[in-house]
């Protein structure tokens, strides 16, 4: 159904007319002018508590922005979300990752099909199977223990168990060390392979089709070189599937029992909560998953259930879809003050730049406004010492997202209060930035035309805009509940801007370019009607050979 063009509502005109007032706002003087502040703009849910009061805003702006939402019908899609209706309607799918994570007496159906019962048996499945292995009872062919596992997937299935694996590092089997193999460039697989033994690897290759042009790839080298140094029958004690394509599997040597299936309401950016958590489970431990399952479901069921003004990843969008379509800030930085989060806003690319990056509305009109921004960022403070000088004094405003745990995982306390100073500091100065007359203040006794040529390059604008994510501890539970959050922020944005956040087809097109010109490269297609360019480029490529 066509909704109206979002600028064409009353409440996006009316945060129109909002805008051009609150662009002149300091957020000094909106903090010096309310004490309560902070208090009244800031919410806590399920372990994670966001402050979101370093944003120019106020309450009217909060008051029109749920307007917004509530003419949007973003508690309505949500539901439909929820009970599986088919939102993805490109795709004609429903948009379940939420049931991954529902507990076992939680009937969810889609298609006359009770989805709960089919997710619990497969996480019954994984549990047999990881028990298994991080016990010991699990051998390779030799009878050896199994010590390194190596994930072969691409996009989803390799960035959101990578990414969880190394955020949970501390609570990781001590005699299990993760791979994780992505890239169809052959150093990628070279560098892993290059670490291991045959003898006690266990390889997962994750794939609901098992056609996936990289990732086959990457599992045909792995199963070659494997096949160099055990026999063939060896294959099943070694390798396990992520899949749905059990023909496919059992010819490449797989044993069907070690098939670990997944649903096509499941994308791929939002899939760690199904069997592709696979090499989490066997990372952590199943108690462990679980947990992270829970830490989601609780997160889930608080955006399920509150109220818009209370509800933290509706908060989120909404500031963030302000910061966009009003501010005109084009891209965010994710900010994570812990070093186990060093894949997190890689995660967070994917899930918001495929999910949001459109150019059309679900009923396929083109569209008139910003939509998803850039995602980008790296962890705390190597961050600072890269590219804050450009968020600080640079031209464009990129807000960012603070992420920090008030309870570190190690011993050395004094480590974690100078980056928990360095985080807060950020936060402040991005905000307060450095008046001229605090320059000079600064620069007292230096000679006057010396202080008047370096307070320019001294002066901060400050204004910038920053959300802070805390939690009291990193752990299974926290790390769900924050991953559910942005996912939510993702969907709540998708529905403000009217695009389908679960296709991705823009993915699709370079596969298929590439099909046929790896066919060329490699000699068996003559070269096709490219632009000079991309013949040029082919023409080199095959000269070097």
């Amino acid at each position: 159904m066509r909704q109206p063009s979002l600028t064409s509502t009353h409440s996006y005109q009316a945060l129109a007319n909002h805008a051009a007032k609150a662009k002149e706002w300091q957020m000094r003087d909106l903090f010096a002018q309310d004490p309560q502040r902070f208090e009244r703009l800031s919410v806590e849910a399920a372990g994670l508590f966001l402050d979101y009061s370093k944003n120019r805003l106020d309450g009217r702006t909060l008051e029109l922005l749920k307007a917004l939402a509530q003419e949007r019908g973003v508690e309505r899609l949500r539901d439909a979300m929820f009970n599986g209706d088919k939102i993805n309607l490109t795709e004609n799918r429903a948009v379940l990752h939420t049931a991954l994570r529902a507990p076992r007496d939680k009937q969810i159906t889609v298609d006359g099909q009770d989805v709960t019962a089919d997710v619990h048996a497969v996480l019954d499945h994984m549990k047999t199977f990881t028990d298994s292995v991080r016990s010991g009872e699990w051998r390779g062919h030799t009878g050896k223990e199994i010590t390194d596992v190596i994930n072969i997937g691409i996009g989803g299935s390799d960035l959101g168990p990578k990414m969880v694996c190394l955020a949970l590092r501390q609570f990781a089997h001590p005699r299990l060390t993760m791979h994780f193999v992505s890239n169809v460039d052959g150093h990628d697989m070279d560098a892993a392979l290059s670490r291991v033994n045959p003898e006690t690897t266990l390889f997962i290759i994750a794939s609901k089709t098992f056609t996936t042009a990289e990732t086959m790839m990457n599992a045909n080298t792995a199963r070659a070189w494997f096949l160099q140094q055990a026999p063939e029958d060896a294959l099943a004690k070694h390798f396990v599937a992520v899949s749905t394509n059990v023909e496919a599997i059992k010819t490449f040597g797989i044993d069907p029992q070690n098939m670990f299936p997944f649903w096509d309401w499941v994308g791929g950016r939002y899939s760690v909560w199904s069997a592709i958590g696979l090499p989490v489970a066997l990372c952590v431990g199943f108690g462990y998953f679980s947990d992270f399952l829970a830490g989601a479901h609780a997160l889930d069921e608080h955006f399920r259930t509150a109220p818009i003004e209370q509800n933290l990843p509706i908060i989120l969008a909404l500031v963030g879809f302000w910061n966009r379509d009003f501010l005109e800030c084009g891209s965010v930085s994710i900010a994570p003050y812990h070093q186990d989060l060093s894949r997190f806003a890689a995660y967070l690319q994917q899930l918001d730049m495929e999910s949001n990056g459109k150019r059309v509305t679900r009923a396929g009109d083109p569209i008139d406004y910003a939509t998803g921004p850039v995602i980008w960022g790296d962890v705390g403070t190597n961050g600072q010492h890269a590219y804050f000088q450009l968020l600080h004094q640079g031209t464009d405003v990129t807000p960012i997202d603070f992420i920090a745990a008030l309870r570190p995982a190690h011993e050395f306390h004094n480590h974690h209060a100078a980056l928990l100073a360095n985080c807060f500091a950020q936060s402040e100065a991005f905000m307060k930035g450095k008046t001229a007359d605090e320059v000079r203040q600064d620069l007292q006794g230096m000679d006057a035309a010396e202080i008047e040529r370096l307070v320019p390059h001294k002066t901060f604008p400050g204004n910038r805009p920053s959300n802070t994510i805390l939690m009291d501890y990193l752990n299974p539970a926290t790390l769900g509940a924050l991953i559910a959050l942005y996912e939510h922020k993702v969907f709540v944005q998708g529905v403000l801007w009217d695009v389908n956040s679960f296709d991705q087809w823009g993915v699709e097109l370079g596969k298929v370019l590439a099909k046929k010109i790896e066919a060329e490269l490699n000699g068996e297609a003559n070269p096709g009607a490219h632009d000079s360019s991309t013949n040029g480029l082919i023409a080199r490529a095959k000269a070097a050979v």
